[in-house]
């Protein structure tokens, strides 16, 4: 945890890939690698082990915990790790909650239940559970897009009252919405989605969940303690300058090319797992010049 209690994980933080080798399997030492290079070159705060762009979703149980102990191994003495632990069954996510507690994470990250659809009665109970199954706090995960049900404003604020609920990843695209919550809990909001941090920051969020962290990490810490300094003029423009890798990353799903930039760098990445496929020379190509015009020259280690 964050000795700064307005933001209990960090400033900034990456959802980081998770390499695997050639022939499929899960590359702990590549998970290492890019733990270490997030930190110590990048500048991240902390990480999130076993999220979206990690695949979790393709990935086993053990295989979770693996890579999870592998990173605290690796970096958990100097950033925070946050440990993807949410599914759409909550007797299952109490388990990943579990694991994640006995592995040492700081911190657990709950998804609302995806393809279930449950009602915001099956939210709270889903969160409140997960919750009260060991004592690490909680960041909710709020992507509707990807889930198909969003945490209303008023669950939001009903959950805050839980003390071990602190913190949201919003990827919801409703700055009305994250205002309104903001304004009535004491939920630390974190950008879950990289072109809005900078508008997220403007409303009381305090720091990012990112994937362009994986290359630009420093810099949007530079637009962070910028406009925390009052200087918008300096926020404004970096965020400006890394718009073009915003969008570069996410033409399709990010975890694709995120791996494509980090093999052409010489870094860990590996493929991705089925159902994802790996990027095209013509989507790498195209990735090359977004990243370029963002300030990213991939011919050498970005940071």
């Amino acid at each position: 945890m964050s000795a700064d209690p307005r933001r209990p994980f960090g400033r900034v933080l990456t959802a980081m890939v998770t390499p695997f080798a050639a022939d499929g399997s899960l590359d702990l030492k590549g998970a290492q690698k890019v733990a270490e290079h997030l930190v110590d070159v990048g500048g991240n705060d902390g990480l999130i082990v076993n999220g979206t762009t990690g695949e979790a979703p393709t990935m086993t149980d053990a295989e979770k915990e693996s890579v999870l102990r592998a990173v605290i191994e690796a970096v958990g003495d100097r950033a925070t790790i946050v440990a993807g632990a949410g599914n759409n069954d909550t007797h299952h996510s109490i388990e990943l909650v579990r694991t994640a507690e006995k592995a040492g994470a700081d911190g657990v990250l709950i998804v609302s239940p995806y393809y279930n659809k449950p009602p915001q009665a099956g939210l709270v109970r889903h969160v409140r559970t997960l919750a009260d199954a060991s004592d690490l706090p909680v960041m909710l995960y709020d992507i509707p897009h990807r889930t198909g049900v969003a945490f209303a404003t008023e669950t939001l604020i009903e959950l805050a009252q839980h003390p071990r609920v602190v913190a949201v990843k919003d990827a919801k695209g409703d700055l009305a919405a994250s205002a309104e919550v903001l304004a009535g809990s004491d939920l630390a909001y974190y950008s879950g989605d990289d072109v809005l941090t900078l508008p997220l920051l403007s409303i009381g969020a305090v720091g990012v969940v990112s994937v362009t962290g994986h290359l630009v990490a420093r810099r949007i810490r530079e637009m962070i303690d910028a406009f925390e300094r009052g200087d918008v003029a300096t926020a404004t423009a970096l965020h400006h300058a890394m718009l073009p890798v915003d969008v570069g990353v996410f033409r399709t799903q990010a975890a694709i090319l995120t791996k494509a930039a980090y093999n052409i760098l010489g870094l860990p990445g590996g493929s991705v797992r089925s159902p994802l496929v790996d990027a095209t020379p013509e989507q790498i190509e195209t990735l090359r010049a977004d990243l370029a015009r963002g300030g990213v020259e991939l011919g050498k280690e970005a940071a």
